[in-house]
């Protein structure tokens, strides 16, 4: 009895010791992680140098400018422009977020807001306008509609335009995106399932007097398109105003993500 008993002496005494040995461990390694760790993230880059946008182009914002007509940024501003919630780098760091509220400034021959860019010349000294039976021109976007305003839940989101009208784009309306021609909203039923996110490539080629139009690989619609000065827009263009949406405030809104846009012209 005798001699076990200062084995147990020994086994008690130790406890104290290796827990007080843990607890340091455990300290010492917490303190390296502190170190370690970032003391705050990156901010995004400006939109424009987030995707790489070319100088092609210039913005057209749903804000107004001193006259009450709708605010224009054009290069070489545009490269470093950030105008949240409007036009501004998503979470992601990766897309674009184009908004428009349905109490937006408008231009003289819509009644719609948008937050949208139009197409310029390469160097983007001048407006850009080509015509359909002349060469073959490209526009390619990868985007996302993300946001529908309520009560008239439409919205544009990248679209061809001549000197006078609409000539084709992809339309949603709740959950069903279309391909419009002209005055024909409904021309083409792409999906009567979109989720708002689904990220999707659209493509429209303009050649010999017609537009093909692509989703996500896939031709959906061929439209006789004769026309010149025409130009491809990207963006937002919220088909809701205060006329037929409530509330008539900046929470009610249309919104498109982009990550890409490329035009081609030959």
């Amino acid at each position: 009895m005798n001699s076990q008993a200062p084995a147990r002496r020994s086994h008690r005494s130790a406890l104290p010791w290796l827990a007080a040995s843990v607890l340091a461990a455990g300290l010492l390694i917490s303190a390296q992680h502190a170190s370690a760790a970032p003391t705050g993230a990156a901010a995004c880059p400006a939109p424009a140098s987030a995707i790489g946008l070319s100088k092609a182009w210039k913005l057209q914002l749903p804000l107004p400018n001193s006259s009450g007509s709708p605010l224009e940024v054009k290069q070489p501003a545009l490269a470093t422009y950030d105008k949240a919630p409007w036009f501004t780098t998503t979470s992601g760091c990766d897309a674009i977020k184009f908004r428009a509220a349905v109490n937006g400034a408008t231009t003289s021959n819509t009644g719609y807001p948008r937050s949208e860019l139009r197409e310029m010349t390469a160097n983007g000294s001048g407006n850009a306008g080509w015509s359909s039976t002349d060469g073959t021109h490209t526009m390619v976007v990868d985007e996302a509609v993300t946001h529908l305003p309520a009560g008239k839940p439409h919205v544009m989101a990248g679209q061809i335009h001549d000197a006078t009208s609409d000539v084709t784009s992809f339309r949603l309306e709740g959950s069903s995106l279309y391909v419009t021609s002209y005055n024909t909203p409904h021309y083409k039923l792409v999906t009567s399932n979109y989720q708002l996110g689904d990220r999707f490539q659209g493509k429209f080629v303009v050649h010999d007097g017609k537009v093909d139009v692509y989703y996500k690989g896939t031709l959906q619609a061929t439209i006789a398109a004769d026309f010149s000065s025409g130009y491809f827009k990207a963006g937002a263009y919220t088909q809701a105003n205060c006329d037929n949406s409530a509330p008539c405030n900046t929470s009610n809104y249309g919104e498109v993500s982009l990550y890409d846009v490329t035009v081609t012209h030959s």
